[in-house]
């Protein structure tokens, strides 16, 4: 059953926990029921192959119904056009340069030793556990390989699923290498990952239906290997060419995957009360996997449009409009704190939050822009910064470039020789965040080593 407000203080400590408590209106049922908040993460996918974005070869109806039945960000982004460090920002709501981790890491026999998520940060589960939450994750972490950074030890109470940037799909290839874990223990997993993944977040919901619950559902699918089964490449016999068929399949499989957790809310009774979120971690890597980000130019290790600007949608059926797409530009840091006030909690300022609490904007009680300027930097190889209708960006060996990426979203036509005066004030801004960041903790640092 939920928490009255004396059993919440009680279990979560009032002095840490009373600026958390949710606060209701005048009015409404003094003990409600918290909604639930799903997050749901696909790897790799490119820009356009959703049929909310545009994509025709590979229906994946069960995503789109999440942009059907809520909101679609035209402009949405992640803080890093690679996988982990994306990841870093999105659990805890801050630019991930802020805390150095600025980089991936690498392999876990590769992996330098202090990597991992910082213990100084502070991620979504556990800011929505104090408040009477069940948190499970069913997936991809990519935080820190060693005991103290694992999920179940950063405020999540299940987790299935892997530690490293990558895995393969098959019982197969696993039996040479697998790794797949169980909260610390490794466990035998028989069928195709995305499926496990999809059968194992649905038991979480089935589970916990009597109580409030974040639920994360990090997908390795799309990213390489590619590996699909029968079962999803026998819907795309009329692809020819063998990586795109199984790049197809493979993305039918999460949105298979999401339409199972979709449906178990439905089946649960839990639709009406549930925050759904879902986005890509970065850009697509076309040549290794097919993925298709146009209109875009770039790929995922790129600060260009095709690197950072993800699929990104989000439902809650009641609280936010339905079929509306919004092109104020966002990023996957709002993600905690449109979490956390979903949830009826306070953000506190000592908290330093990066992202915004997108819901007031959505609902058309907050106007204007959500962010007045958004960052990327990933060492000396991608850097940018967003500004109203203008990106500038540059990297490693490249000249910066000056780009309006609203009448121009393929980033064709550089204007840095004639807007002088504007590539001066976005590198000033640009300079002013990068003094407010922390020396990266492995990786490129000085842009020395390979991020």
């Amino acid at each position: 059953m939920p928490m009255n407000r004396r059993e919440f203080l009680a279990a979560a400590g009032a002095g840490a926990a009373s600026c958390l408590w949710p606060r209701w209106l005048p009015g409404q049922d003094s003990n409600p029921r918290l909604p639930n908040i799903v997050l749901i993460v696909a790897d790799d996918l490119g820009y356009a192959e959703t049929g909310m974005q545009g994509g025709r070869d590979i229906p994946t109806p069960h995503i789109d119904s999440i942009a059907k039945n809520g909101v679609r960000f035209t402009n949405g982004y992640v803080s890093c056009p690679v996988c982990s460090p994306t990841r870093a920002g999105l659990l805890t709501g801050r630019y991930q340069q802020r805390f150095g981790h600025e980089f991936n890491p690498g392999p876990e026999n590769a992996a330098e030793e202090d990597f991992g998520l910082p213990l100084t940060e502070t991620t979504l589960a556990e800011r929505l556990k104090p408040m009477g939450y069940a948190t499970g994750m069913f997936g991809k972490w990519h935080l820190g390989y060693k005991p103290q950074f694992r999920p179940v030890k950063r405020g999540f109470d299940e987790f299935y699923g892997f530690l490293g940037g990558g895995h393969t799909y098959l019982p197969a290839g696993r039996a040479k290498g697998g790794n797949i874990l169980r909260g610390d223990e490794r466990v035998e997993e028989k069928e195709y990952l995305t499926d496990a993944i999809a059968r194992e977040a649905c038991s979480f919901v089935g589970r916990n239906k009597q109580k409030p619950f974040f639920l994360y559902v990090p997908f390795n699918g799309v990213h390489s290997p590619l590996e699909a089964t029968e079962k999803y490449l026998s819907r795309f016999a009329s692809i020819k060419q063998e990586k795109r068929r199984t790049f197809a399949a493979m993305l039918s499989a999460v949105d298979d995957g999401v339409g199972a957790v979709l449906a178990k809310l439905r089946e649960s009774a839990l639709e009406e009360n549930t925050l759904v979120l879902f986005h890509s971690d970065n850009g697509g890597p076309t040549s290794q996997t097919s993925s298709r980000n146009d209109p875009l130019r770039g790929f995922k290790s790129q600060a260009l449009e095709g690197g950072i600007r993800v699929p990104f949608a989000m439902q809650w059926k009641g609280r936010l409009p339905a079929g509306k797409a919004v092109d104020e530009p966002v990023i996957t840091l709002d993600v905690h704190p449109t979490a956390v006030a979903a949830a009826g909690g306070k953000i506190l300022p000592e908290w330093k939050l990066d992202g915004v609490d997108l819901v007031p904007f959505l609902r058309g009680d907050a106007s204007g822009a959500p962010h007045d300027a958004l960052f990327w930097r990933m060492g000396q190889k991608a850097r940018a910064i967003r500004k109203g209708n203008w990106k500038l960006v540059w990297g490693e060996g490249g000249e910066t470039q000056l780009y309006d990426v609203v009448s121009d979203p393929g980033e064709s036509r550089d204007q840095a020789s004639a807007q002088a005066g504007k590539v001066r004030e976005l590198k000033e801004a640009f300079r002013a965040w990068e003094g407010e960041l922390a020396e990266p903790k492995w990786g490129r640092r000085g842009g020395k080593r390979n991020p």
